[in-house]
């Protein structure tokens, strides 16, 4: 097996995700005792989080190019983002390193034709959900995207910082996730994507009736392969 470079800690919890996803794959691939090569560079996620309510984009731009430069450095062969929302700074990443830079919305579309699907929500931050770098992906893919009305987007967006991101979930938040996905699947969504890496703590597919694309696995599982 290759080896994976992670750039990590966006949030600690998603990091642990793909970690685990990684290994139990090679597991799976080569035998109980085998175990996913993995380098993981671990930013930040307070600095993070900050410079993204400021929009200092530039700055984090450089910020994952360094990370990403390191990862080239020690030996990775591919390189995952881990996090969906800081797929706004891959083209700032892919200009500074020579191996693949695996986008996690192109990995996802790709799940999303294998079933046919044409019409998906799309759950996560409000970078995710109101720029355009994620849902123009898709949109090339020809799969049209739908997103939480503004006071709903509002509402996932603070669940997923001040609660997901620390770890902590709660049924409430739970039972609220999957009333705004029904209103989605009401006006026409057939699948839904978790499209922040930590939502897949709290959703999972046995709680929704339509396909859940779950974006940290479905990541983590496209590397793997590439790596193989």
């Amino acid at each position: 097996m290759k080896t994976i470079g992670l750039i990590g800690g966006i949030t600690p919890q998603s990091t642990i995700m793909y970690y685990q996803v990684l290994n139990d794959l090679a597991s799976k691939e080569y035998g109980d005792k085998r175990s996913a090569k993995v380098i993981i560079n671990s930013v930040d996620f307070g600095e993070i989080s900050k410079l993204q309510s400021e929009g200092k984009w530039d700055v984090l731009d450089g910020i994952m190019a360094n990370s990403a430069k390191s990862l080239e450095n020690a030996g990775a062969t591919c390189i995952l983002i881990c996090a969906n929302t800081m797929h706004l700074t891959i083209e700032a990443v892919r200009k500074v390193v020579e191996i693949p830079v695996i986008h996690i919305a192109e990995a996802t579309g790709e799940q999303i034709l294998e079933k046919k699907l044409s019409k998906v929500a799309l759950l996560g931050t409000k970078y995710t959900m109101e720029k355009t770098f994620y849902i123009d992906v898709l949109k090339n893919m020809g799969i049209e995207v739908i997103i939480p009305e503004k006071t709903d987007r509002e509402i996932v967006h603070t669940i997923i910082y001040d609660e997901l991101s620390e770890g902590i979930l709660k049924s409430r938040s739970k039972n609220i996730y999957l009333d705004i996905i029904n209103k989605l699947q009401k006006g026409g969504a057939q699948g839904v994507i978790l499209g922040c890496t930590e939502i897949p703590l709290l959703i999972k597919q046995e709680d929704v009736s339509i396909p859940v694309f779950d974006t940290t696995t479905i990541h983590a599982i496209k590397a793997f392969i590439l790596s193989t």
